[in-house]
């Protein structure tokens, strides 16, 4: 028996796969389009490094069904894990018809060829197969300042392309579970941080400007509320669910981090001035700009995580402060791979606020 990862290449996909590596015996097909922003070099150092043939990497897109269904078959997939998403805001503004394709229609897809798969199967089987849809907390829309945190049973009220097309792909994943009681869990995730985040999310952004000499953007007036998590608990997290979660639930998962964008660039700026001075001795905090406010953008998002604690036992273990500089660290001592890989980014963008 074996799990499938779907868009294991990007980076909370392949942080899951080294979670599951290190922890289990079993093997895990990555199966990747290698986008924009997924590291076919993580792909490729983890299939050398995996000499027990643990790992295997397939390039392709799961809305090729026939591709998808053959991996199933062959390899006796016992659970499918979807991560596979466009998930910056700021690209679904300018482009939403990507976001609509790869998060609606290529999510039905994998739904729809999984589903027939799992009908398939012996009883047993039928009933042992999982299938996880990794979504976001942005499906929820935004909190006022001091609203109660988002739980599970919170509206979806999603307020740009990106958050309606994930919250669209949730519907259709709760649908499968109503209708044909195909065996679907889906999991919202706050903001989440760590090693190997392409450069145009926030953190790895503000990085990447500081160590190249560029002005640190930050929208609008920087006081938007996110809670962050470190990319490896989320990853445990989704590990436990799939062991132990109930079929046709939800799941929040969060880091009780909630911290204003401002705050998360002085702390980055904090541990640069400390790691890697400028030259003249001023603070990085002085390459701070402001830019305009991104369209839509929501003010706080918020994640209860009551329910996975109680129910599942998880909590999260990296101290946000202590993660934060073991990530910077991290882009530190990778700074090639930060300089390569942001040569695919937009340049000039704003930091970006998603969840994946």
């Amino acid at each position: 028996m074996s799990l499938l990862v779907v868009g294991g290449a990007g980076f909370i996909g392949s942080h899951f796969i080294l979670e599951w590596l290190a922890n289990c015996h079993e093997l895990v097909i990555n199966l990747d389009k290698l986008t924009y922003a997924g590291d076919l070099t993580f792909s490729s150092s983890l299939h050398q490094e995996r000499k027990d043939s643990c790992y295997l990497f397939v390039q392709g897109n799961m809305n090729n069904r026939e591709l998808v269904l053959s991996l199933l078959k062959k390899h006796q997939i016992r659970a499918v894990i979807n991560f596979a998403a466009e998930s910056h805001v700021d690209r679904s503004i300018e482009n939403p018809a990507a976001f609509i394709q790869t998060n609606i229609v290529d999510t039905f897809c994998l739904l729809e060829t999984t589903r027939i798969f799992w009908e398939s199967l012996n009883p047993s089987a039928k009933q042992d197969f999982r299938f996880l849809q990794i979504s976001t907390d942005e499906v929820y829309g935004s909190l006022v300042a001091q609203a109660p945190a988002f739980q599970e049973t919170h509206c979806y009220q999603p307020n740009n392309p990106y958050a309606a097309s994930k919250a669209a792909g949730d519907h259709l994943v709760r649908a499968y579970h109503q209708t044909y009681g195909f065996p679907t869990l889906t999991l919202h995730c706050s903001n989440n941080y760590g090693p190997r985040q392409f450069p145009e999310k926030l953190i790895p952004l503000i990085i990447h400007n500081a160590l190249a000499g560029k002005p640190l953007p930050i929208h609008g007036d920087g006081q938007q509320l996110r809670d962050w998590i470190y990319a490896p608990d989320h990853c445990r997290a989704i590990r436990r669910v799939l062991e132990a979660g109930k079929i046709g639930e939800t799941y929040n998962i969060g880091g009780w981090n909630e911290r204003t964008n401002l705050t998360v660039v002085n702390i980055v700026c904090d541990l640069l001035d400390t790691l890697k001075p400028r030259l003249d001795r001023q603070s990085h905090q002085e390459s701070i700009i402001f830019v305009p406010d991104r369209l839509g953008n929501d003010r706080r998002y918020a994640m209860d995580t009551s329910k996975i604690e109680r129910e599942l036992g998880w909590r999260p273990r990296e101290n946000f402060e202590m993660g934060m500089e073991k990530t910077v660290q991290w882009y530190l001592e990778h700074h090639e791979w930060l300089k390569r890989v942001a040569t695919n980014s937009d340049r000039g963008q704003a930091a970006g606020q998603s969840a994946l």
